[in-house]
């Protein structure tokens, strides 16, 4: 599949094993800002205005009624306003309903397609690979590079396959196969390659699950993930406002089922995943690839073989305040944050709400819609009411506490269970100590003040 879209969008090769790759979709945040200006300031145009979309995320607080005040992300704000309108680009702005983080609104608006491929300013753009689609972050000058030519120079990554087979257990969830995966492999193990996501566990998965999957494969080190399209992929896109129509939709359909990689394909490298072997997971370290079942214990550095690995581990420790051999069932939490474009999105959502339903969270925990959409279709289904009483807070959209950008971050400290993607130190605030789970189990974590194995709790 990799190789597929790969050929199809080279346009010319150059030295060095570098080739002139063509951008299917280029998707932009407030971040991108200063591309945009320093292209404004050459009197350049964007290449493909009708292929480029834009929404600010990042930056602005999700406090209900709370607006930007700092003048510096005032100023990327409405630049961003300014310069898409100026060049015609579609942007899901500040009082659109529609607007919300990148890459959840792309699939959500029919943007991400089957075998194209798709940049943006952001490492976690591997997430629209679910889709079958060639997606993966890009830096603020090919931010530029991009606007101005609609092409992207890059070399071409390795092909790795992990398969996943078997029914996940109860209270298992996506996110703990993506995190079992880290640990398995590493956080360099997918380094130089494009993952592909294939077996029974995956094919089985919503376009939701699927998404909490690729998005987090940046974490293993690699380019990006991807998985085959298939009818649960045609169905999710049928009739999304960007998606193809009539004719149109038939001959997308007739292309998109050629994507799958063939029968009897061959990999560069190949890795196996039972899914009985995966439980609810959370990460002790500061690094994604620091995860266990939550039945395990804090390990202790002195058994790790390597110096340098064991070096990291109590450098991890000691930043995360933890001791070895600890219960993780008895670590307490002061915070929980239910959000990102790993864990915002609708069935996300309705699972922290299974949870918690009937029960009071103990400490300060904020759910964040990922999207503007996802937002009201969760109040449509009374989830909001859910979460408010039991003491949560229902925020607007955005990215939040995930990157802490917007002031939107734990105190120096305090241990928060997030459904983010990185526990790296500072990720969401000086000091803040991250542990990544499962929607379910930062729920659960929520009603009990401490991590809590959410099959315990019927979630």
């Amino acid at each position: 599949m990799f190789e597929k879209i790969w050929a199809r969008h080279v346009v010319t090769e150059g030295p060095g094993g570098h080739v002139l790759l063509y951008v299917g979709r280029h998707l932009l945040h407030e971040g991108a800002t200063g591309a945009l200006g320093r292209l404004a300031a050459e009197g350049r145009r964007v290449r493909r205005p009708d292929l480029t979309f834009a929404t600010a995320d990042h930056f602005l607080p999700t406090a209900p009624g709370a607006v930007a005040t700092d003048p510096e992300i005032v100023g990327m704000v409405d630049g961003l306003a300014r310069h898409t309108g100026a060049q015609g680009i579609v942007y899901f702005g500040v009082g659109d309903p529609r607007r919300g983080i990148v890459h959840v609104i792309g699939p959500e608006q029919g943007l991400t397609l089957p075998g194209t491929t798709l940049v943006c300013g952001d490492s976690h753009t591997a997430t629209h690979g679910a889709f079958g689609a060639l997606a993966f972050g890009i830096g603020s000058t090919e931010v530029e590079h991009v606007l101005a030519t609609q092409t992207l120079w890059q070399t071409k990554p390795r092909a790795l396959r992990v398969t996943v087979e078997g029914r996940l257990g109860l209270g298992v969830t996506a996110k703990d196969v993506i995190l079992a995966l880290i640990a398995r492999i590493g956080a360099a193990g997918g380094v130089g390659h494009a993952i592909e996501y294939a077996g029974s566990t995956i094919r089985v998965m919503s376009m939701d699950e699927r998404m909490t999957v690729c998005n987090m494969s940046i974490e293993a080190g690699a380019r990006t993930g991807m998985v085959a399209p298939d009818e649960t992929t045609f169905a999710w896109l049928e009739g999304r406002p960007f998606a193809p129509r009539g004719e149109a939709w038939a001959r997308a359909l007739a292309d998109w089922t050629t994507v799958p990689s063939d029968p009897g394909a061959r990999f560069d490298r190949e890795v196996a995943l039972a899914a009985g072997d995966v439980a609810p997971t959370v990460t002790w370290g500061t690094s994604p690839q620091d995860a266990l079942p939550i039945t395990g214990r804090v390990p202790d550095p002195a058994a790790a073989g390597d110096p340098a690995r064991r070096a990291s581990m109590a450098r991890a420790l000691a930043y995360m305040g933890l001791r070895p051999g600890t219960p993780l069932g008895e670590i307490a939490v002061d915070r929980v944050f239910i959000g990102s474009c790993t864990n915002s999105r609708l069935e996300d959502l309705r699972a922290a709400a299974r949870v918690v339903r009937g029960r009071r969270a103990v400490v300060p925990a904020w759910v964040v819609p990922g999207s503007g959409l996802v937002k009201r279709a969760a109040e449509a289904e009374g989830l909001d009411r859910v979460f408010v009483e039991a003491g949560f807070e229902w925020r607007e959209a955005g990215c939040s506490m995930c990157v802490g950008m917007n002031g939107e971050t734990a105190r120096e400290g305090e241990r928060v269970a997030s459904t983010s993607n990185r526990n790296f130190e500072g990720r969401q605030g000086k000091g803040a100590r991250t542990h990544l789970v499962s929607p379910a189990m930062a729920a659960a974590a929520a009603v009990a003040g401490r991590f809590v194995d959410v099959r315990t709790l019927g979630g």
